[in-house]
């Protein structure tokens, strides 16, 4: 692990892979988007953020025959019944913007007033070392909130306008990169990769 240089990271989502290379920057560790190899996207057929997590992670490995980390993550609902969940990025559709996937959890909340609006982000982390790795390495965050009623703030993406950060005050969307990537979901996520990391690199 210690020698683990280059990494693909299994995603084709801009925002992901920004906020992912940020963090993993400190590692020195270069990470190479799949779309780099022409990676063939797998179907995610998972019901799970974990098996998403996997499905994606191993597609990566096998076509590229490099290490890979491969992200799930989505917003659960608990006035949906954890909805948009795995289907976050198409809630509205499978050609959805993320303008499209607000509009639609805003109309759909809008019979719910504000102490029924509890959500939360999850992420799933799965690290690979190789195609046929039989025990991923898995790393999980949850961030609690609220949906709020209409979007606040220009920074992240996908739901971070309408997701309210009790604690801070805010909208997901009003929080600095920095701030965000240390909390969030995919933040917390992502420290106990590189906790993981450190231990494996120091018994490497």
């Amino acid at each position: 692990m210690g020698h683990m240089k280059k990494i693909v990271l299994a995603s084709g989502n801009q925002g992901k892979l920004a906020e992912l290379q940020q963090l993993l920057d400190s590692q020195h560790i270069e990470v190479i988007a799949q779309s780099a190899f022409n990676v063939t996207e797998a179907p995610e057929t998972g019901l799970s953020f974990v098996e998403n997590a996997i499905i994606k992670a191993r597609n990566a490995c096998e076509q590229t025959g490099l290490p890979a980390i491969a992200d799930d993550s989505g917003l659960e609902v608990d006035a949906l019944n954890g909805q948009p969940g795995i289907y976050s990025a198409r809630f509205a559709g499978n050609n959805a913007s993320d303008d499209d996937n607000n509009q639609k959890l805003l109309s759909e909340l809008a019979p719910y007033i504000h102490p029924q609006r509890s959500a939360r982000f999850r992420c799933v982390l799965v690290l690979m070392t190789h195609k046929y790795d039989p025990s991923p390495a898995i790393f999980e965050g949850s961030w609690e909130g609220q949906i709020l009623f209409e979007p606040a703030g220009s920074n992240g993406f996908g739901y971070d306008p309408l997701f309210y950060v009790p604690d801070r005050c805010c909208s997901s969307a009003e929080l600095t990169p920095g701030i965000k990537n240390r909390i969030s979901h995919r933040g917390q996520a992502m420290a106990k990769l590189l906790d993981y990391w450190r231990i494996q690199s120091a018994t490497a």
